[in-house]
């Protein structure tokens, strides 16, 4: 069978806009044949073999290129340093065999005499997984399965010829499939709803955890780590702040094999080496990473799980045993076992872990309060997660207090109840101005940290934020909502006399009264001439 000719590359998007319309047209190609869940995993397979191929041609020129430019290498030399492997790894970039380059499946992608494309495809992950030890277990093999379209998937492949994930600075390779697979996971997640939501948290209660804890260097650890959100943010902050990402040590943990491929994928593409354990699994049930003592711990768990692997004797229920009617405290208490001397966390939970006192969580929560162990309180506005109307919050530990300002015995609560926009009926978003509201919040309250300085020294504003003692949340009765500890905010006095007020208002609503009369005499009389 002749083989189809590529004479010369399709024209690519000139701008991420275009480049994402033009990859979810891609995602439009199968939908018809596929459930969501399906052609996600089929989409971002082929996004990601599409960026580790143009990557590999990428490094595959400039190497050819270094070495004519030297002049001192025969063609035959020229070759042999082509296939040489070390040449890509030490580059960060992935070593991608003949049979699995992108050239190599678009010259074939109406498939061959004996093999279809899917087929092809499915060989081509298996290939680039055996070269990539990294990879292992990652990508997704699933590409000649019945209900994949093998007319409308090479149709794929000839759409993603003109998507190039190649480029230098702020557009370089990495960085252009990375945003592309985050859009395409909140625009998945949107497609799935609550499945979707297990493992996607939006990106601005994930850049709040982060702006507040500043993760630096050493360990970050997430136990419900979906598809490596956290981890991906951590390392943008660190890019933003000029430190090296792998400063960081990446730990992990999800339950759900697709989601867990994801992560793994997602980390490859923004070039984090990650260990996210040998193989998805329950965190309650088998704890992957038992000895890890972690300097930052970044959580989203599943809300009031009411089916999970309980046990009594667990040595992780430190502060009391969770209720088996829910996780909440489950989670909480697994996380601050994670965390080494002088270890941070920050995670996202239901408003009613703040004072739930069900189950013994009530206790479990005054003892965490006791050891000094919760750092601030952030109650999120509503609406911010599509795939759950719970209001939400975040909860912060830290092990050690001893910031420059010294912490101990204290708890910072922030009400950001009021910030963020609607973005449409359904969802609810975070500004830049918004995140930094709180992150400088805090930042003030601990004083002045490594990276960022705050802009003025810290002090309670009505409203929005409180540092209250050991002693005033346990009059409280150790309940953490924090709009029991900041109060109403000030109210601009308007010139008007307060008798005047009641004067007023009193009148209003006598006036509103006396027409309520009139029209239910109106009423009354029409219905009496209709009986």
């Amino acid at each position: 069978m002749a083989r189809r000719r590529t004479d010369a590359a399709p024209q690519g998007p000139t701008t991420m806009k275009e480049l994402k319309d033009t990859l979810w047209k891609a995602a439009d190609k199968l939908r018809g044949s596929l459930e969501a869940s399906d052609y996600k995993d089929v989409i971002l397979g082929l996004v990601f073999l599409k960026y580790v191929s143009d990557s590999f041609e990428e490094r595959r020129g400039q190497i050819r290129a270094e070495l004519e430019a030297d002049g001192g290498y025969s063609a035959a030399d020229i070759e042999e340093s082509l296939e040489d492997k070390d040449e890509y790894s030490g580059a960060g970039v992935f070593w991608v065999p003949v049979n699995a380059r992108w050239q190599f499946l678009a010259e074939r992608a109406k498939g061959t005499e004996t093999k279809t494309i899917g087929e092809l495809i499915n060989e081509a992950m298996g290939w680039l997984m055996e070269a990539n030890p990294a990879l292992a277990g990652t990508l997704p093999r699933i590409y000649n399965r019945e209900a994949v379209d093998q007319r409308r998937l090479g149709e794929l492949l000839d759409l993603f010829n003109s998507a190039r994930f190649t480029g230098e600075g702020a557009s370089k390779a990495r960085d252009l499939l990375g945003e592309v697979y985050e859009y395409f996971l909140g625009k998945f997640a949107a497609a799935e709803g609550k499945r979707g939501g297990e493992f996607y948290t939006p990106p601005g209660v994930v850049r709040v955890l982060v702006e507040m804890l500043e993760p630096q260097s050493g360990r970050i650890y997430d136990p419900c780590c979906g598809s490596g959100g956290m981890f991906v943010q951590a390392e943008k902050f660190l890019e933003a702040h000029h430190r090296n990402p792998n400063e960081l040590s990446v730990y992990g943990q999800e339950n759900m094999e697709r989601t867990w491929r994801m992560a793994k994928m997602n980390l490859a593409i923004h070039g984090l080496i990650g260990n996210l354990g040998p193989s998805w699994g329950d965190t309650f049930a088998r704890d992957l990473h038992p000895d890890l003592q972690a300097d930052y711990v970044l959580a989203n768990p599943p809300f009031n799980i009411k089916d999970w692997a309980r046990n009594e004797d667990d040595a992780r229920w430190r502060y009391g045993v969770p209720p088996a009617g829910n996780a909440n405290y489950a989670w909480l208490q697994h996380i601050v076992s994670k965390l080494g001397p002088k270890g941070q966390a920050g995670v996202v939970l239901a408003n009613g872990s703040m004072s739930s006192n069900s189950g013994g969580e009530g206790q479990i929560r005054a003892r965490l309060v006791e050891a000094d162990l919760v750092s601030a309180m952030v109650a999120l506005p509503t609406q911010l997660f599509r795939s759950t109307g719970i209001p939400v919050c975040l909860w912060f530990f830290a092990k050690d207090k001893k910031w420059a300002t010294d912490r101990s015995g204290q708890v910072l609560f922030i009400d950001a109840r009021n910030l963020g926009h609607m973005v449409d009926r359904a969802e609810r978003a975070l500004s830049d101005e918004d995140i930094a509201t709180i992150a400088n919040t805090y930042r003030a309250w601990r004083g002045a940290p490594p990276l960022v300085e705050p802009v003025e020294t810290y002090e309670d504003i009505p409203g929005f934020c409180y540092s209250a003692t050991l002693a005033e949340i346990k009059d409280a009765d150790y309940a953490l909502t924090p709009g029991r500890y900041v109060g109403t905010a000030a109210v601009e006095d308007d010139g008007v006399d307060l008798d005047d007020k009641v004067k007023l208002l009193t009148s209003g609503l006598m006036a509103a009264l006396d027409e309520s009369a009139r029209l239910d005499a109106v009423v009354r009389e029409q219905l009496g001439r209709l009986s």
